[in-house]
This record gives structure tokens, sequence and C-alpha cells, in this order.
């Protein structure tokens, strides 16, 4: 069973990337994918409390964490539903993300566990926490590298520099492409794994704040890309100006990996 609910949140993860993808681009193959993997979660889920129902001889929406399935799965249910029927990305995204933080909730936090698998649990949520968290640093950093070529590249072409060094570089479009996608990866990471890690220290950390400076340093790291895909997607922002705050906002997530990893009261060197 324990299996069945790890399996469904790793799932889960790959197909909120594929509605975010969709989301912002409009991608009907991403969605069709994240359709299929949440699919796949809805029949996991309903196999799970299925197998309950039958363990217990009634309906288990009775405990708080019952309660909680039973929640995550009406959300998913109806996810799904709206996904089919309608065309609206943004309700299908954001209700995702909700039921991903509760179906977490529900899998990773003590209930009637044996002390054994509780602990087992906590420690493979920690690990997908930093394994997302790096994941996204990951593709930040490509992305930035990528800006700051295409800012390179652009000065070059500015000063009519033809020289091998600009021949050996992507062209300026593929530059800026190629940020954007990686972008387009990193920021839906970052914002599971810094739930799966808000979920982590709640079970695990006596004096965890939300207010702790890594965590609102990580929420405003969100933001920033968060803008940076504002102004790229409905602004239409392009080329230079929007580089520019591709690399400002890399700046800034080194600023919060260090600087604000440092005054942390829990957060030593991961997200």
């Amino acid at each position: 069973m324990v299996a069945l609910y790890e399996l469904s949140i790793l799932l889960y993860i790959a197909s909120i990337l594929f509605y975010f993808i969709d989301f912002l681009q409009q991608n009907r193959k991403a969605n069709e994918t994240a359709f299929w993997l949440l699919s796949v979660v809805w029949l996991l889920q309903t196999l799970t409390f299925a197998f309950r129902i039958m363990e217990t001889k009634r309906f288990p929406i009775l405990t708080m964490s019952e309660g909680l399935y039973f929640y995550a799965w009406l959300l998913i249910t109806l996810s799904l539903v709206i996904n089919r029927l309608l065309r609206v990305d943004f309700i299908v995204f954001f209700t995702n993300v909700l039921a991903f933080f509760i179906l977490a909730i529900h899998t990773f936090v003590p209930s009637s566990q044996s002390p054994a698998v509780a602990k087992r649990l906590v420690s493979e949520l920690l690990v997908i926490h930093i394994t997302l968290s790096f994941g996204a640093y990951a593709a930040f950093t490509l992305s930035f590298l990528f800006s700051v070529l295409y800012m390179l590249q652009y000065s070059l072409l500015k000063k009519k520099k033809w020289n091998a060094r600009l021949w050996r570089m992507a062209d300026l479009s593929k530059l800026d492409f190629s940020s954007y996608v990686l972008n387009l990866l990193g920021l839906p990471m970052l914002l599971l794994g810094l739930i799966l890690g808000m979920i982590w220290a709640y079970i695990q950390i006596d004096y965890f704040h939300w207010y702790d400076a890594k965590v609102l340093g990580s929420f405003v790291v969100l933001l920033v890309y968060g803008v940076y895909f504002y102004k790229r997607i409905v602004r239409q922002v392009q080329g230079k100006t929007i580089a520019l705050w591709n690399i400002g906002s890399f700046l800034f997530l080194l600023i919060n990996f260090f600087l604000f990893g440092s005054l942390s009261e829990f957060h030593f060197w991961y997200a």
C-alpha cells in the first residue's frame, strides 16, 4: 500500500510538469501526456480507496487522514473531468497543485503507519524534495548560461564583430528559446520541491516557521521566475530585456541559496 502512495506521488509530479508546459504553451501533446499520467494516478488512488473500504468494512472518510485522501481523490477526479469537457488550463493546473499538496500530506505525515514505515517515508520525502530542488537549480543554471550567451551574441552582433566565436554559438532565437524551455522545467520542479520541503520540515522540525529566511527567499524566487513568464507570455517581452531579467532571477536564486540558507534556522545547504 505504501508503494502505491509513493508511485502516485512520483507520477503526479510528472503530470504536473506536463500540465505546466501545456498551461504556458498550449501544447496539446503535453496536455495528453499529463492527462494519461493523471489518469494512472487516479486509478491507483481509486484502487487504494477500494482496498481501504474492503479492509475497514466502511466508507473511509471518518478520520482526518482518510478525509484528506478522499478530498485529494475528488480534486483529481474533477480535474480529469474539467480537462476533458472544458479547456480551462489555469484551473486544471492549480487544482492539481492543490491536490498534490493534499496527497503529499496524506502520504508522508505519520498517521497509522508503524514507526519504521513512518521513518522511511519521511526519509524518502526528504530525498524527493532535494532531488526536485536541485533539478530546478540545474535547469535554472543552464537557462542562465543560455541567457549569458544570448547577451554575448547580441553584443557581438551589435558591434558587428563577425569572428569565429560568433559562429560557434547558436543563433539568438535558439538561445532565447532554450533558456525559456529550461525555465519551463525548473519552475514547477521548484514549486513541488518547496511544497514537499515544507511538509518535511513540519514533520521533523519542532521550531519550523514558514517565515524562515530560506523559505521566504524560495517563495520570492518562485515569484521572480513567475514574473519572467508573465513578461514573456502575457506582455510578449522578448530579446535582451527578458534575457537580462532571467540573469537577474538566477543571481537572486544564488543569494537565496547561499545567503538566506546561512540565515535559516534549519536549512544548512539544501533547499
